[in-house]
């Protein structure tokens, strides 16, 4: 595939050059609301030749495991929240962490991410202690942890035991619809201090927000592209959003991958060494919504290390994707996939590009 060099204004139609430093809010809406597909074409073809030049044609991989489907929480549209009693749950021990952890070197993984609910039988020590475990064990690989909200001083424990990135999705910025998809016990504003906690701490840190979410307007979409830019993560994690069996929102409708897609070239124009996967949810949604991503600017895939026994019970939305290739051990039709596009996998720890 060609690698294409860009100025900092990249056209990309008729509506002329944009400043891909300074994207606007108006150029926001433009692009967000275009009915001209091969314009929106052409924004892909522009946020594609941004990763191109930033990062070559290599997809960095993750190792995903998701470490437990218990949580504290009730937020109205995950399928753990604390309310659903039809969920399947279970936790792994850090020995089955570990063994994963273990499976994934061999494969060639050198970044992991444990993901799980905000479990209390998983505490910040016992957080803490498992992150020190790994980081000896594989002291060249990568760690991320998707925990959720902790306190700063559990953070700074993640941190000084050895913990690379975090991430954590501000969901929404919009306080007044941040309250329609969460219970009164959790705080928007609260979430984004964690946030600025993070990357204060120095962790290469990861925010984001759900696609097409239960009322959620353009507006509320741009006002998470502000935040974004005020935040400047690392890492940015956008899916459309997928209803959950037994949750409040069950009955919705799935959000789009067009939009999703808009956003991630957006995301890449705007943020152009930022590490932006092509979420399971994207391939949920589309079978060749990994590729689709990529095409759009993404440059990461996050294949699940879980063990095979639990991979199904991670039920955050329905109809997961977790099996096939986008099970970590299907390492060569993953890349297969990616060749047909003209990419490869990279099996580096794969850091930002400060």
């Amino acid at each position: 595939m060609l690698i294409k060099k860009i100025n900092s204004q990249t056209k990309i139609g008729q509506h002329g050059p944009i400043d891909a430093a300074h994207i606007t809010r108006a150029d926001y809406v433009r692009w967000l609301t275009e009915s001209d597909e091969a314009a929106v074409e052409r924004l892909f073809e522009a946020a594609r030749s941004v990763a191109l030049a930033h990062f070559g044609t290599g997809i960095y991989v993750r190792g995903l495991i998701e470490i437990s489907a218990y949580c504290r929480n009730d937020c109205l549209y995950c399928g753990l929240r604390r309310s659903n009693r039809q969920a399947a749950r279970y936790r792994l021990t850090e020995e089955e962490i570990l063994a994963s952890c273990r499976r994934g070197y061999t494969l060639g993984y050198r970044t992991f991410v444990l993901q799980g609910g905000e479990d209390p039988a998983q505490s910040d020590d016992w957080l803490a202690n498992l992150t020190a475990r790994i980081r000896t064990a594989f002291p060249d690989a990568a760690l991320t942890l998707s925990v959720g909200e902790r306190s700063d001083e559990a953070y700074r424990w993640f941190r000084e035991a050895g913990a690379d990135r975090y991430l954590l999705r501000h969901e929404t910025r919009n306080e007044a619809h941040y309250a329609t998809l969460h219970p009164s016990d959790m705080s928007a504003a609260r979430r984004r201090r964690c946030l600025y906690t993070l990357k204060s701490l120095g962790f290469q840190t990861g925010a984001g927000m759900m696609v097409g979410s239960p009322g959620q307007t353009l507006d509320h979409l741009l006002d998470d592209l502000a935040f974004l830019e005020e935040l400047d993560p690392e890492m940015i994690g956008i899916g459309p959003f997928i209803p959950a069996a037994h949750t409040p929102f069950s009955h919705r409708s799935a959000g789009s991958v067009s939009l999703t897609l808009r956003l991630i070239a957006l995301l890449r124009l705007r943020f152009p060494k930022a590490l932006i996967p092509a979420t399971t949810a994207l391939a949920t949604l589309d079978p060749m919504g990994r590729e689709k991503g990529i095409l759009a600017g993404a440059n990461v895939l996050m294949p699940n290390l879980s063990p095979p026994g639990v991979r199904g019970k991670y039920g955050i939305y329905d109809g997961k994707c977790c099996t096939g290739d986008e099970a970590a051990e299907a390492w060569q039709a993953l890349d297969d996939r990616l060749n047909r596009i003209g990419y490869h996998m990279v099996c580096g720890r794969g850091d930002y590009l400060y």
